[in-house]
């Protein structure tokens, strides 16, 4: 065997293992997500409210993104899953503080009003991307 396939050999479990805890934290802290907020994303998305799916995959992918940093930078399993969960907490923190700011956004949701979802998504997205931005440590040694 090339020098190669022992490295996949050896890394692929890991692979596996790390991306498997960052999902298993981003399923869990997006279903903390659906319990808290006002309106259920579920059912409207089932009824065909394309402005609930788009808030709910916005709220996703702000999730996925501190986790995502977390995952870059950390140097253990450990390490991956105290900031992860630390990373988690803020932003779901945030998603709160986001959802009582804009107190109209969720009845303006369950109407079907696409541009209270982008309102919505811009501002999750946005306190994602600067959180994910305090996590990463691109020299995983600065503090």
């Amino acid at each position: 065997m090339g020098g190669e396939t022992l490295a996949f050999v050896e890394a692929f479990p890991r692979f596996l293992l790390w991306t498997g805890a960052a999902g298993a934290m981003l399923a869990i802290a997006s279903t903390i997500y659906v319990l808290l907020t006002p309106w259920k994303e579920f059912a409207l998305v089932r009824d065909g409210n394309s402005a609930a799916g788009l808030a709910l995959a916005g709220a996703i992918a702000g999730l996925a993104i501190p986790i995502a940093s977390c995952l870059a930078s950390s140097v253990t399993l450990f390490d991956l899953a105290i900031w992860g969960v630390v990373s988690l907490l803020l932003q779901l923190l945030i998603y709160r503080l986001v959802d009582v700011l804009l107190t109209d956004i969720p009845k303006r949701i369950e109407k079907e009003e696409a541009g209270a979802a982008i309102v919505l998504i811009s501002a999750k997205l946005s306190s994602a991307i600067i959180l994910a931005a305090g996590l990463w440590d691109p020299a995983l040694q600065r503090f």
